[in-house]
């Protein structure tokens, strides 16, 4: 698990790829504990179940889920941000 903080624009970076559900699930929910309000969250996965759970989690906890998209390789990218 990889984890990068871009501190000009208050944006973490979390490298899922490998985990299966649920996991990448686990990981993001304990990941936006830690985030301010409107600080934003990048999840990289590459297991198809967390593209559909992580927003779903997201959303259900109150979270705006910005943006999810992929590579073209089989990783996802899927923007959070905390509310």
């Amino acid at each position: 698990m990889g984890y990068f903080m871009d501190v000009q624009q208050t944006k973490i970076t979390l490298d899922l790829t490998g985990q299966i559900c649920p996991w990448p699930v686990i990981n993001t929910n304990k990941e936006l504990k830690k985030l301010n309000s409107d600080e934003i969250l990048e999840v990289f996965v590459d297991h198809m179940p967390s593209t559909l759970n992580i927003p779903a989690s997201a959303k259900k906890d109150g979270h705006l889920v910005v943006d999810s998209t992929s590579n073209g390789d089989g990783v996802y990218k899927i923007t959070i941000q905390k509310k």
